[in-house]
């Protein structure tokens, strides 16, 4: 028999309770609860959500992105080590691309950050991507919150970095960090100009030894791309620096530009207006992905769709038709 993750109303004060104080194996079971698709799970978790929601918005909320082989595992173990020298408590959530066959992890993040992982500030919790766009886990924004319940003072989110837009989480961040190889160039042109828009900060990464010439000419390409854009804040205007976790330099200059970026940010309330944005936006997403799943598992729209599907195929009826006729269908007393 399959043992409930809550059982009562109080076991969810208890755990509320455990959070608050920093308890780990609350924090984890709290996390479990969150990721479950079970309907049951999900009330529960929606519960301890509200009862903790008070709690949480004191953190500094960093997306961190980049293409594959760029170093992000790597960077992040050092930053977020830096990070817990310094006494802060640092939650890293990183998002592993799903394994299409078992829905489970095809990296392990803990095995890739390996010192930080052992860190008692340090708290590492890895998520399949599920195949969500942007390569976030549809639930990383309630873990988020849960972490922040539990008193961490920065929130790190990895990206998968495989191509998927970043708008995701960037929607859900204070800071959207871009971490890129030294190359200029041709590999400026492969960046996503969508991408490089949604940058806060721009990050040359393994800029040291033979590299650094390259590293600096790179930074310099780019300081001029992210010049000819139009900045998101009329506060900020997005940083290009150079860093390398290998020999753990520009780590520091990276923090407190961070800091910089939230003085900035705070003039005329920006990122609290951003933050209420974010939360408004994560209300039309869950809205839209619950009705959509209404609509998928209602039997009458389950019925039609495969014939509508195959017409719509073979172009005898336009996806708009066949869209609307699904959702007549779907409204339908």
């Amino acid at each position: 028999m399959t043992k409930k993750i809550t059982d009562t109303a109080a076991t969810i004060q208890e755990m509320a309770t455990k959070i608050r104080s920093g308890d780990r194996r609350a924090l984890a079971r709290a996390i479990t609860l969150a990721e479950s698709i079970r309907e049951d799970h999900q009330k529960d978790a929606q519960k301890l959500l509200g009862e903790l929601l008070p709690d949480t918005g004191k953190s500094i909320r960093i997306g961190i992105s980049g293409t594959p082989g760029v170093g992000k595992s790597t960077f992040i173990e050092v930053f977020g080590r830096f990070l817990t020298a310094l006494d802060k408590k640092v939650a890293v959530l990183t998002i592993d691309p799903s394994s299409k066959r078992t829905g489970g992890f095809i990296l392990g993040d803990k095995t890739r950050m390996e010192e930080l992982s052992r860190d008692p500030n340090a708290f590492i919790r890895p998520s399949p991507s599920g195949g969500s766009l942007g390569g976030v886990a549809r639930r990383t924004r309630e873990v988020m919150l849960l972490c922040e319940a539990a008193g961490y003072d920065a929130i790190l989110i990895e990206t998968v970095g495989v191509g998927q837009s970043e708008t995701t989480v960037s929607e859900m961040v204070d800071v959207f960090m871009l971490l890129l190889a030294p190359a200029g160039g041709d590999e400026l042109q492969g960046i996503k100009r969508g991408v490089m828009e949604l940058a806060d900060i721009v990050v040359i990464n393994k800029a040291d030894g033979d590299l650094m010439p390259v590293a600096r000419r790179a930074a310099a390409e780019y300081r001029g791309a992210v010049s000819l854009m139009r900045p998101k804040s009329k506060h900020w205007v997005p940083k290009v620096m150079m860093a390398s976790a290998l020999n753990k330099v520009g780590i520091s200059e990276l923090w407190d530009a961070i800091g910089d970026y939230r003085e900035a940010r705070s003039q005329d309330d920006e990122l609290e207006m951003q933050r209420k944005d974010q939360s408004s936006a994560w209300m039309w997403s869950e809205l839209g992905e619950s009705l959509m799943n209404q609509l998928k598992f209602n039997e009458r729209v389950s019925a039609k769709l495969p014939e509508l599907e195959a017409d719509v195929k073979a172009g005898k009826v336009s996806p708009t038709a066949a869209a609307r006729e699904l959702l007549g269908i779907f409204l339908e007393k």
